[in-house]
């Protein structure tokens, strides 16, 4: 199978393996998959290694609208592997899906992992891009690869402040002189987001509702709070009511849906002030005069950083790109290897 593989793989490349999506930067052609981290089986198939029905796009379609016998299934949850054997199953698929050329070795693979994960939780990505087919494996920082996709100034010596929202897990860090000053990772984000909703909606109207539909909320009314200049928006969504077991139609307004994610937007906004509180005076300095930057697919719900400007009174900006901030930063390490090797490690 691994031999097999091979013949698949050739240029470096650099995997964000997401919770919710995942993005792979092959050296001297950029971004070139981006596709939500879903794998779609038949049940028991996870045990046994019998073959994978989709992954990606394919398996996303599935989520909540499967038959008994198949699952669609996220390998990863709150930014750590959950799955190993579906884990290494999706990258294969993705590492095929990108390299369609033979006759070139294995790859080099940096992978991004949280600065919260445990060593236990960094050898599991590490074996798993291994299994997949990479001949060696670096890891690298989540907060380190947003800021570097950004484009902040890290090696310099004056502070930068990163806040990735991704769909596990929220980074906070404080980057000088090329090293993580303050790190901290909450397993708060998307998807956290999206349960909110879900959450909201089953108690408010007795109406249960997927995590499609909830995402789908969140991008289209989500905000983190409403301005003077916000107006009331709706959204008719359909579940299956609760009471009688049978479909049923709801409006959903802009202002319900913010009270709803008010519990995570409040553990995202105490993580960035607990930041601030624990930087050194002269860095805390700089991150009042550069402001905040906000990262992550997360980072894009409405007002978020104007929530976190009116709690610490620094300010704060979303980067463009912000999705892709991460895959970036992986991918400017898998061009200029050399140069920012020390920013990568080799084990857990």
């Amino acid at each position: 199978m691994l031999s097999h593989l091979l013949g698949f793989l050739s240029s470096e490349i650099g995997i964000d393996l997401g919770t919710a999506t995942t993005l792979i930067y092959v050296k001297g052609r950029g971004i070139v998959l981006n596709e939500p981290s879903v794998v779609a089986v038949r049940s028991g198939d996870a045990r046994q290694g019998v073959r994978v029905l989709a992954v990606g796009e394919e398996a996303k379609m599935m989520l909540g609208r499967t038959p008994g016998e198949i699952q669609a299934v996220r390998p990863l949850r709150e930014g750590v592997i959950a799955d190993f054997h579906l884990a290494e199953e999706m990258i294969k698929y993705f590492i095929r899906k990108v390299h369609n050329r033979r006759g070139f070795s294995a790859p080099q693979v940096i992978v991004c992992v949280p600065s919260g994960a445990t060593a236990v939780e960094r050898r599991a990505i590490q074996e798993s891009a291994a299994s997949a087919g990479a001949r060696r494996v670096y890891l690298i920082e989540e907060s380190v690869a947003a800021a570097l996709g950004v484009g902040l100034p890290i090696h310099d010596p004056t502070a930068s402040m990163v806040v990735d929202v991704g769909g596990g897990t929220t980074e906070v860090a404080v980057l000088s002189l090329g090293g993580i000053v303050y790190s901290r990772s909450i397993r708060i984000g998307g998807d956290k987001m999206d349960e909110a909703i879900l959450a909201f909606v089953r108690k408010t109207h007795n109406l249960l509702i997927g995590e499609t539909t909830a995402e789908r909320v969140k991008r289209l009314i989500g905000s983190a709070l409403m301005t003077s200049s916000d107006r009331e928006e709706t959204l008719e969504i359909r579940g299956r009511d609760l009471m009688k077991g049978i479909p049923k139609e709801i409006v959903v307004t802009s202002s319900q849906i913010v009270s709803a994610l008010a519990e995570p937007v409040r553990h995202i906004v105490d993580a960035v002030r607990e930041g601030l509180e624990n930087t050194a005076p002269e860095l805390a300095a700089d991150i009042i005069d550069k402001g905040i930057v906000l990262t992550g697919g997360g980072g894009l719900l409405r007002n978020l950083d104007a929530a976190l400007r009116n709690t610490v009174g620094v300010p704060v900006s979303v980067a463009e790109n912000a999705q892709s901030c991460v895959v970036l930063g992986t991918g400017m390490c898998v061009e200029h290897f050399k140069a920012l090797r020390g920013l990568l490690s080799t084990h857990a």
